[in-house]
Parts: structure tokens; sequence; C-alpha cells
């Protein structure tokens, strides 16, 4: 079992202070409220890894670094263990909840089932030239963020990559579920990257691999290098 972490005022001023992200369903920057801030700055510190698993989060901390008071922060916490993030515990406080090794499994299973669906249908559409370039542009990010050893740079996008094909079935119900695995994909991205060496070195060698799979028009490749791909990540977590 993880012991947990206590995030001092310096863990969170350090994690909180990573990014202003807000999730994708959050309202507008002008509109957001002290939850929504709260909300954005704690789940993408959490996604990204800056939080680890097992810490103990203190609502007077995280609030005193967001200059707010602690019902915010309260209201925040309860959306994030709606969504199983945060795990609220009476005599403690709110938890980072780990990411278990069947939950990884079942989500690199619904991920894969959905985008080797995605690759086919683009294929089957004769859409592979409208996706082609923002595969290739992303793929160069990926090269120079390798280059570069830049983690940050080379998740943003390998998630764009993987998005991009999704999108580019244009199957309305596949990016539905995609979205709803997306959060869970992003954290365990931070995760395998920094507890496996040479990740990003391998990663894009899988990445390319799938953008030739797609330009040389074969759905049965695409699903062969998905699947070593996410096979190489089962069991890391």
């Amino acid at each position: 079992m993880t012991e947990p972490i206590v995030a001092d005022a310096t863990t969170a001023s350090t994690a909180l202070g990573a990014t202003d992200a807000i999730a994708p369903d959050d309202r507008s920057a002008g509109a957001l409220t002290a939850a929504d801030r709260a909300y954005a700055a704690t789940k993408e510190s959490i996604i990204r890894g800056d939080l680890a698993s097992g810490a103990l989060l203190s609502e007077a901390v995280i609030a005193g670094e967001l200059g707010i008071s602690r019902t915010p922060v309260h209201e925040a916490f309860l959306r994030l263990a709606a969504e199983g993030l945060l795990t609220l515990e009476s005599r403690r406080g709110a938890v980072v909840r780990p990411l278990s090794p069947s939950e990884a499994d079942d989500v690199l299973e619904m991920r894969e089932a959905v985008e080797a669906a995605c690759a086919a249908r683009i294929i089957a559409s004769d859409r592979v030239d409208e996706v082609l370039p923002t595969l290739r542009s992303l793929l160069e990010e990926q090269r120079a963020a390798v280059a570069a050893d830049d983690l940050d740079r080379f998740i943003a996008a390998d998630d764009g990559l993987h998005a991009a094909v999704v999108a580019g079935a244009r199957n309305p119900v596949a990016s539905q579920f995609a979205t709803l695995l997306h959060d869970r994909q992003q954290r365990m991205r931070n995760l395998l990257i920094r507890v496996k060496a040479g990740q990003m070195a391998a990663a894009f060698d899988e990445h390319a691999a799938l953008v030739a799979a797609i330009e040389a028009r074969d759905a049965g490749e695409y699903a062969a290098v998905l699947r070593r791909h996410v096979d190489r990540n089962r069991g890391v977590l």
C-alpha cells in the first residue's frame, strides 16, 4: 500500500503552480468561480503526477496557495472525489486515489479497442489524406521533445496524436468514449514516462509506426502496432 504523503505548503505550491489549465467542461476564464479554480488546479496536479498517489491534501494549504477560502476547495474536493481522483476520509481528509493495476489494464484495453476501430474507419472511409498532415506534425513535435528531453511537450503531442486518430474517424460515440477515458489516460502517460527509463524514445518509435500504418492504409498493421504499444505498458503501474 502506498504510504500517505501530506501535501504541505511547499508541495502544494509547486504542484498547484505548475499549470493554470482548466478542464474542457469548465466555464470560460471570465466566469471561473473560486471552486472552479481549485478544481482545475488540483485536478491538473493529480493528472500530471505532481501530487502523488496516496498524498494527503489539506484544504487550508490549497486555499492559502490559491488565495481563496476553504469552502470552494471543499467543493472542488467533492467534484474530484466523484470523478474518482480523490478519496474523502472522515478523519484524514482528501487523499489522492491511486490508479490500481486492474484499472490501468481496463483503461488500456478500452483505449486500444476505440483507437483501432477509429483507425480502421479512417482507412475504410478514405480520410487518410485528411488526417496525415496533423499526424505528421504531431510526430515531428514528439521528435523535438525527445531531443530536448521535454516531458511535458512530449506528453502533449502524444495525447494530440492519439486524439487526432479518434477525431479523424468522425464517430461521435467514439469521441465521447475517448473523452471519458482521457483523464485516466493522461495520468497514466505521466506516470509511465516517469517510471520507465527511455519511455519517450520507445513511444516515439511506436507512434512513427502507427503513422506509417495509416499512411500505408493498413488497418491490420495499425492494430498490431497499437497492441504492442499498449502491451508494453501493462503491469508497469
